[in-house]
């Protein structure tokens, strides 16, 4: 009898698409924002993506010192993996947004495949009140905002982490980011087995058709052949119905308040570990299981969780 195939679920607790006015379940303060995590991961998220905010007012910050507030919790409660952003926010450049991943020195970090329009404006036909000034204008000016990460700036990334031995959730929300991580797969900055996370539904990068996804598969595949694990993050309303249709194809799959803040039609998810509960039912429906973290390790390859520095 064949064994049920191991699925990585990824749960993104926090980050940059959302503002904190827009949900009252959105983690903002350190302690919060560990809750959230450690919820993930008893509901069966292998691996927790994770920014950080400023407890104040939520605003992201790339501040080691802050993440430095969460990641021991994290880490002496659980045996998930921790992935830290290297995107952090469009608003920030790139050596800030590389502090975290290169000072702390995870298993695993995300890494955005190029530069890109990030238009989040539209969000203000929805949410009209904000509680902190920095919202409205970080939504409104959105439209004139590019999110940047240039081939120089991939490659410091990459060459800056190296010594630590982190690998990087590869995130790409274009069928071009796919043939950037195949240049730097080429060049020998990114090592086998790549950890492709295929974004769909932000303005500015793909969008949230079944046909985009099924291209965005048949291109990893011709690319990357048996190099690569795939996985599906749906922004907004798209987060479960992708994601679904990710796994009925074999790949794995990202759910969390930082992609979507929703748990169906108008009724906002009350917990990241919500989310993670439902795409686990989805899982199971297919006759999958959910990996562990010590799974996910083996097939990604990472250098384990006590090697790291926090």
């Amino acid at each position: 009898m064949a064994h049920a195939r191991p699925v990585i679920i990824t749960c993104a607790v926090t980050g940059a698409i959302h503002t904190p006015s827009m949900s009252p379940h959105l983690p903002v303060t350190p302690e919060q924002i560990a809750d959230a995590a450690l919820g993930a991961a008893a509901a069966g998220a292998a691996i927790v993506h994770l920014h950080a905010r400023d407890p104040e007012d939520g605003r992201p910050v790339q501040d080691p010192e802050l993440f430095r507030r969460f990641l021991p919790r994290i880490k002496r409660e659980s045996d998930v993996i921790i992935n830290l952003t290297t995107g952090g926010a469009p608003t920030m450049g790139v050596e800030e947004r590389l502090q975290p991943a290169l000072q702390l020195k995870p298993e695993l970090a995300s890494l955005n495949m190029g530069s890109m329009n990030f238009g989040l404006y539209e969000m203000l036909g929805r949410f009209k009140d904000f509680q902190h000034a920095w919202e409205r204008p970080y939504l409104e000016e959105s439209d004139d905002r590019i999110f940047r990460n240039t081939f120089r700036d991939i490659a410091h990334i990459l060459e800056a982490c190296r010594e630590n031995h982190t690998r990087f959730e590869i995130e790409c929300y274009d069928i071009g980011h796919l043939y950037t991580a195949a240049h730097f797969l080429e060049r020998g900055l990114l090592p086998r087995p790549l950890f492709i996370q295929s974004v769909f539904g932000l303005r500015g990068g793909i969008g949230g058709h079944p046909e985009d996804l099924m291209q965005m598969c048949r291109t990893a595949d011709r690319l990357f052949g048996a190099d690569y694990l795939w996985s599906v993050l749906g922004a907004g309303r798209n987060q479960i119905p992708l994601a679904t249709m990710g796994l009925a194809m074999g790949g794995n799959a990202r759910v969390g308040l930082e992609d979507s803040l929703w748990d169906g039609p108008g009724k906002l998810a009350a917990s990241n570990a919500d989310q993670v509960r439902r795409i686990r039912t989805v899982v199971e429906a297919l006759g999958g299981r959910v990996a562990s973290p010590d799974e996910a390790r083996e097939l990604l390859g990472l250098k384990g969780r006590n090697a790291v520095d926090f």
